[in-house]
């Protein structure tokens, strides 16, 4: 609690440097990202989105510049503002959407500028204790250190961005719960190809609730192809899991994928705060695979520059593993992943269930 008190770096959505201004810079990498909200709308400079929730879904974009120095699994970030592209992720130019068929369109007009057969969306929905810039410069080196070439679309929920708030938070993905189905309306009118669905820590909580009611509401996986279910250190309690994925049918387990870790520190505060009920993303990798899903184990993986609770962005080999199986159609482990062995020679990363 102490660690995490300390002064969060600065929000930087829509902060351009006069003196240094991201079209001024040569090479930088530019990942345009699509927003689904139920945060209200901010006016404190740099945020855009507040922590209160919003009784309507929000639509918006901006624009995430990486710069040219990026390192794979490192997260270049501003500690004050203005940043500077030149070394730094910057993001600019956001724009509210007033209607459905407005952002339905901006979505289409950026999967035109892909290649048939990328003509994808990668649905991410964060965690606990994260603001928007957070989640959005996540998502952006996460999109780079993969090599996504799909159209990144992140879903943020009304984080209190503060670690005590563990219960507010909790409740707030419980309120975006019935903002899911809206938000998947919205995105099967787009002309994606497929998706992929993406979440981390309490964000994959959420994508399961919201897998269960589109289950039995009948229509998971009858509008778009879903390529994978992805799950990265969920802080999801074990039992409820367990009636969650039990819900599920077998095409949606054989296409999940979750990333578990036992030093998870994070987890293991949620663990003391839940009266000491695990959390799946810190589970026995063998007890969940027996649940159906795959589970891809990090537990020896210790060089993660993100922490043990987010080795799915903050290790190189991590990222690259993730990247063979989301731009395949195959499922991670296949032998037509391309460059798995060399992938996973000599890291200490292991695939469950495969």
């Amino acid at each position: 609690m102490a660690v995490a008190a300390c002064s969060r770096p600065p929000e930087l959505i829509g902060i351009d440097n006069p003196a240094v201004p991201t079209a001024s810079v040569r090479d930088l990498s530019r990942k345009r990202i699509f927003i689904t909200t139920t945060r209200e709308a901010s006016e404190v400079v740099g945020a855009f989105y507040s922590a209160n929730r919003a009784p309507e879904l929000g639509l918006a974009s901006v624009e995430v510049t990486v710069p040219p120095n990026h390192t794979p699994g490192q997260l270049e970030r501003a500690k004050r503002l203005p940043p500077d592209p030149r070394t730094e992720f910057a993001i600019v130019d956001p724009v509210i959407y007033n209607s459905d068929d407005a952002f339905v369109s901006e979505i289409n007009r950026e999967l035109a500028t892909r290649p048939v057969g990328q003509r994808k969306v990668l649905l991410f929905i964060h965690g606990y204790n994260n603001t928007t810039s957070d989640a959005l410069l996540r998502l952006a080196q996460f999109v780079e250190d993969t090599g996504f070439q799909g159209v990144p679309v992140l879903f943020t929920w009304a984080s209190a961005a503060r670690a005590p708030r563990y219960v507010y938070d909790l409740n707030s993905a419980l309120v975006a719960r019935v903002k899911i189905k809206e938000m998947a309306d919205i995105l099967v009118r787009t002309r994606a190809e497929s998706a992929d669905l993406f979440a981390h820590s309490m964000g994959a909580f959420l994508m399961m609730e919201g897998l269960v009611d589109a289950e039995q509401a009948g229509y998971l996986g009858r509008r778009k192809t879903i390529n994978h279910f992805i799950l990265a250190s969920p802080d999801i309690d074990i039992d409820l899991f367990r009636t969650q994925i039990g819900l599920l049918p077998q095409a949606v387990r054989d296409k999940m994928y979750i990333l578990v870790s036992k030093d998870d520190s994070a987890l293991r505060l949620s663990r003391r705060i839940a009266g000491g009920v695990p959390r799946v993303g810190a589970a026995d990798a063998q007890e969940l695979e027996r649940l159906g899903p795959t589970v891809i184990d990090l537990s020896e993986i210790d060089n993660s520059s993100s922490g043990s609770h987010s080795k799915f962005a903050g290790s190189p080999e991590v990222v690259r593993l993730i990247g063979s199986g989301l731009n395949t159609a195959g499922r991670f482990g296949d032998s037509a992943t391309p460059g798995l062995d060399r992938i996973l020679e000599g890291v200490p990363i292991r695939i469950v269930g495969n």
